[in-house]
């Protein structure tokens, strides 16, 4: 599967305003609901601190990958969002967290939803790529960053 097929331009925050993990949540499912208009933010909420309480999804080297799964969701959803200054995330190296990608899945696809995540976190394991991300200046150069890494995989 290719991030193509299901990352779109709408879904990315060049520019975070949030300064805690859950504003950064809040605002990564705003941009989801305002497309997805039968989600309720409140329930995606939830499901993403629910998942948070069982381990930080901050993964170290400013990079975190807060997911969930939903009952009802019909397919994979993904979310883009960049924090200039970074923010802490409870991540595995207490370093503060500067990329999110945020995933949502469907509750019956743990296929589908493990596959999306391992290949976001090797995509984001190439320091150069996280670089290019950080210096992308528009929502469509990081959505075109985003996209060709995905081609190398």
């Amino acid at each position: 599967m290719k991030l193509s097929e299901i990352f779109k331009p709408q879904f990315i925050i060049s520019e975070l305003k949030a300064h805690d993990k859950k504003g950064v949540l809040e605002e990564l499912l705003q941009i989801i609901t305002e497309q997805e208009t039968s989600l309720n933010k409140g329930t995606l909420l939830q499901v993403l601190l629910e998942r948070e309480r069982l381990g930080s999804t901050g993964i170290g080297d400013g990079i975190a990958l807060p997911h969930g799964k939903l009952k009802g969701l019909d397919k994979l959803l993904v979310s883009f969002g960049r924090s200039l200054d970074g923010l802490g995330f409870d991540a595995i190296d207490e370093k503060p967290a500067y990329l999110f990608f945020l995933l949502l899945a469907p509750e019956n696809s743990a296929g589908m939803h493990l596959k999306s995540l391992a290949k976001i976190s090797r995509m984001l394991k190439d320091g150069n790529f996280r670089q290019r991300l950080m210096g992308a200046k528009s929502r469509e150069d990081i959505y075109n960053i985003i996209i060709d890494k995905d081609e190398e995989f």
